[in-house]
């Protein structure tokens, strides 16, 4: 008999911010695939008798390949093993889901989603500031800072990125920011603009850096820094 899949959003790292249903899927699961920014404190939540497998991607570390983290998926759940995917955020927002759902409908598993606290809600809340601001910016948009390649994305909608009336979230940002913010001001984005760069965000050694998109790019094309993170950018009260 199959298995079953829960894909469940772990947020930002900090347990307490889980859901009461990812917190018992974790604690009842016999096999949890993790994100590397799944792992600590969350992982202590796991069965003791639980198969904990690390199948994290991060940019310029040696990763697990997609497909085999979807063969894993279905080689686990074809055992009948109760599957926990524990991914950082919400599984949904560049979290690679749609290809793992894709291997496991094709393989009959059944599965759930769970969505999960995305870092960019956690990172406004941390810095005591809104995503969205009555009259200023009614839109959110969520763009990533990287391709597979690591450069920045071609094709980016710059006419939307540069609107001075939407909060933008870059996910991943930090190699690629200098080169995003130089074309976003020759699309007429003003220098002064807001921007909120969050590293590490509900972890203990969360930092904060609140300055301007032309700033953090200045910053950001000095750092080497390896701590995870994302820039928030638009009319915010940083």
């Amino acid at each position: 008999m199959s298995g079953f899949v829960s894909f469940v959003g772990s947020g930002p790292g900090d347990p307490e911010l889980l859901t009461v249903k990812a917190v018992n899927r974790i604690k009842a699961a016999e096999a949890i695939l993790f994100d590397d920014l799944s792992a600590g404190a969350i992982l202590e939540l796991a069965n003791p008798a639980a198969e904990l497998v690390a199948v994290g991607k991060r940019a310029g570390r040696p990763s697990p390949k997609q497909d085999h983290v979807s063969r894993l998926l279905v080689d686990y759940a074809q055992g009948g093993a109760r599957v926990v995917r524990l991914k950082s955020g919400d599984p949904g927002i560049f979290g690679r889901l749609e290809e793992e759902i894709t291997a496991l409908r094709a393989a009959g598993i059944g599965f759930e989603i769970i969505p999960g606290i995305t870092s960019a809600s956690a990172a406004a809340a941390a810095a005591g500031i809104p995503l969205t601001r009555r009259l200023e910016a009614r839109r959110v948009q969520y763009v990533t800072g990287h391709d597979v390649t690591g450069g920045l994305p071609e094709g980016l909608n710059l006419a939307a990125l540069a609107d001075p009336q939407a909060t933008t979230v870059v996910f991943m940002p930090k190699r690629t920011f200098a080169k995003l913010a130089e074309m976003l001001l020759a699309a007429g984005l003003p220098g002064d603009t807001p921007a909120l760069l969050a590293e590490n965000v509900s972890h203990p050694d969360q930092r904060l850096t609140r300055s301007t998109v032309a700033g953090l790019a200045a910053v950001l094309e000095q750092a080497d820094g390896r701590a995870p993170g994302l820039i928030l950018y638009g009319p915010l009260s940083v």
